[in-house]
C-alpha cells in the first residue's frame, strides 16, 4: 500500500504553468526519484509533496488523507511524519551540529531537553559525525554538513524522507559516501523516500522507481526503473537525460 499518493497534480507559480497531470505513488521502504533537465519543476513538485508549495489542481495524500484539503491541526500533524534534506543542507549557522539534529525533536516531540541530546548523539553517530557534535557548520565540510543535514532529517524518525538533490556540490567519492547512506537509512527506517536528483550513478545506484519531468510540455514523460527509463521509454528527451547524450534535432 503506498504511504503517498499523489493525483493529477497541476503547479503554478502566479499564472506561470510548471507542471501538470503529475500522478505517482510511493511505499514504505522505496527510493522514489524525481527526475528532469534543470528548470522542469522537480523542486517546487517536491515543496507540494511536502506542504511548502499548494497545488493549482490535483491531490496529495498521505496515508489516504489530502493534505492540502485538510485543516491546520491535521497539516501540522501529517508535517510531523516528514523530514527534509534541503540542497544546501540548511544548517542554521549559529549552532552545533548537535543544536541543529536536536532542533526537530525539541519543535515537534517536545521532549526534555537532556532527551533530545542523548537521541541526537546517536543519530549523529549513526552518520559518522558524533566527533562533529560541537563544530558550527562553518567548521564541516560540504560532505560533513549534508551527514549532519540527513541526520536531523531522520533523528524523529519520519514516515517520509524528501531528499533535493543531496549529492549537488560533493565530489564523487562524497556523493558515494552518501548514497551508500541514504540506502542505510532506508534498511534501517523503512521510510518512503523522495529524492530529487540529477546524478546518473545515484540514479542508478539507489532509485527504485522514478518519475521524469519536462520543461517544454510541463508534465511527465517517463516513468519507471532507472533500468526501463533507460532501455524502455524511448522519448528523446528520457533517453538523452538517462544517457546523457545530446538530443538530435531534424
Amino acid at each position: 500500500m503506498s504511504l503517498l499518493h499523489v493525483d493529477a497534480l497541476r503547479l503554478q507559480h502566479d499564472d506561470r504553468l510548471i507542471q501538470e497531470q503529475v500522478s505517482l505513488e510511493v511505499s514504505p521502504g522505496t527510493i522514489f526519484g524525481v527526475l528532469g533537465g534543470s528548470g522542469c519543476g522537480k523542486s517546487t513538485l517536491l515543496r507540494s509533496l511536502m506542504g511548502l508549495h499548494a497545488p493549482s489542481a490535483g491531490r496529495v495524500l498521505i496515508d489516504g488523507q489530502d493534505y492540502w484539503a485538510a485543516s491546520a491541526p491535521q497539516r501540522q500533524a501529517l508535517r510531523a511524519t516528514m523530514g527534509v534534506l534541503f540542497q544546501s543542507a540548511a544548517l542554521w549557522s549559529s549552532m552545533t551540529a548537535l543544536e541543529n539534529v536536536m532542533l526537530p525533536l525539541t519543535h515537534l516531540k517536545g521532549w526534555p531537553e537532556a532527551q533530545c541530546r542523548e537521541l541526537a548523539l546517536e543519530t549523529l553517530g549513526w552518520v559518522g559525525m558524533a566527533e562533529a557534535a560541537h563544530r558550527l557548520p562553518a567548521e564541516l565540510s560540504g560532505g560533513m554538513k549534508k551527514r549532519v543535514g540527513l541526520a536531523r532529517a531522520i533523528v524523529a524518525q519520519p514516515r517520509l524522507l524528501f531528499l533535493d538533490e543531496p549529492s549537488a556540490g560533493l565530489d564523487p567519492i562524497s556523493s558515494v559516501r552518501l548514497d551508500q547512506l541514504i540506502l542505510a537509512v532506508r534498511e534501517r527506517t523503512q521510510a518512503a523516500i523522495i529524492i530529487v536528483t540529477h546524478e546518473l550513478p545515484s540514479i542508478e545506484g539507489i532509485v527504485d522507481d522514478a518519475i521524469v519531468l519536462d520543461a517544454d510540455s510541463k508534465q511527465p514523460i517517463g516513468r519507471g526503473t532507472p533500468r526501463q527509463l533507460r532501455d524502455e521509454v524511448m522519448h528523446p528527451t528520457v533517453q538523452a537525460f538517462m544517457r546523457r547524450q545530446e538530443i538530435s534535432t531534424p
